[in-house]
């Protein structure tokens, strides 16, 4: 492991990863707006590639005195990590071309169950049983969330194939994430993935035609999602899983459609219903079952 100094408690690693879930849930309202004037992939390539840019300045300093041999083994960990977040981001984008929003978002969280399992099985290591009790009420909430956004109805279909992909790359993007940011220079690790992720995402261009408008919900959206739900979200997202599992992270990350509805309510003009009430409460209370007494470290 990289760490030469005394490692912070785990809850304060906790604490920034809900921060980093806060980030992600409060910028969907902006991204929704911003979509109707450009193509996904097209945000996509500016949004990583400004905040590669944004990473490259705020790392300067730490990274010019790192070894070459580590900068290089730190960036290519990155780099591993951030083709699983590009093909987790793309094939959630035309997946949402098949299927619905709801069946989307209900798709998608089943990362928070298949990273304890794919763990389990690459590891041979299963998670402490409070984690998975936590994992299973945080889940069943996350199922009351978004169900009613189904119409009561699921359809498996072609889009809903290419979500259930976007899952399993978003599950593997945590658990290779974990891995090299306890062992590599975590500033390495975070810029590897977002300058990966801006690469693959340009030469993506060509599966859509990029077009976009310079509107202001545009500007804004690229501007707050380059800087603070990229390169300040991802970098406190490399330096938090130094220090916690890949499962408590993705149970932590189950706060993130809290944090969009939330978001939603406040200025977005949605509605509260029940359904979302007793979902969110379902998602802090699986949070909360783990986070009370935390698990003996692994």
């Amino acid at each position: 492991m990289n760490r030469l100094h005394k490692p912070p408690p785990r809850w304060l690693a906790d604490c920034v990863l809900a921060f980093v879930a806060l980030v992600w849930g409060a910028t969907f309202v902006f991204v929704k707006r911003a979509l109707a004037d450009i193509s996904t992939v097209c945000f996509l390539a500016i949004r990583f590639s400004l905040a590669t840019a944004c990473m490259i300045a705020m790392f300067a300093r730490p990274l010019r005195h790192t070894k070459p041999l580590l900068l290089r083994r730190g960036l290519w960990g990155g780099a591993f990590a951030g083709l699983f977040l590009w093909l987790g981001y793309i094939l959630q984008t035309f997946g949402l071309k098949y299927t619905t929003a709801g069946n989307s978002g209900f798709l998608t969280g089943f990362y928070i169950v298949l990273v304890p399992l794919i763990a389990a099985c690459v590891y041979r290591r299963w998670p402490h049983a409070r984690e998975f009790g936590g994992i299973l009420i945080a889940t069943s909430g996350m199922i009351v969330l978004t169900f009613p956004s189904l119409g009561g109805r699921f359809h498996m279909n072609k889009g809903d194939l290419l979500t259930i992909g976007c899952a399993v790359a978003f599950a593997f993007h945590l658990l290779v994430l974990g891995y090299y940011s306890q062992r590599e220079r975590f500033e390495a690790v975070a810029l590897g993935q977002i300058a990966c992720a801006a690469v693959l995402s340009a030469s993506s261009l060509v599966l859509e035609p990029p077009h976009v408008h310079w509107t202001r919900a545009v500007i804004l959206a690229l501007g707050i999602t380059s800087i603070f739900a990229t390169a300040i979200a991802f970098a406190l997202q490399t330096w938090g899983q130094q220090y916690t599992t890949p499962t408590r992270t993705a149970l932590i990350f189950a706060l993130e459609p809290v944090f969009a509805l939330a978001t939603a309510i406040a200025i977005g003009g949605e509605r509260l219903t029940w359904a979302s009430a007793i979902g969110g409460a379902l998602i802090l209370a699986g949070i909360l079952a783990v986070e009370l007494r935390p698990a003996v470290k692994a």
